[in-house]
């Protein structure tokens, strides 16, 4: 089984974005709007930088996309 590679989102508020990087992936560095625009983006992104960087051929790439957004609630008064 090839192994899992393991994917860093995080909102940036500022941008209103998502940005991902991974050590697992060399050169990632992306962004998309929404998480599920993302996940799609990086569906396509990531074989193509493994094949740009060597990474051992195979039919599929699995990996584990993590989100963190940090966040303030409000209570109402």
């Amino acid at each position: 089984m090839p192994k899992i590679l393991f994917i860093r989102a995080e909102w940036d508020d500022d941008a209103g974005v998502w940005v991902a990087t991974s050590d697992d992936v060399p050169g990632l560095a992306t962004e998309a709007e929404t998480i599920e625009a993302l996940s799609h983006k990086l569906e396509a992104m990531v074989p193509e930088l493994l094949d740009a960087n060597g990474y051992p051929d195979g039919p599929e790439v699995p990996f584990e996309l993590w989100a963190r957004k940090f966040a303030v609630a409000h209570r109402g008064v």
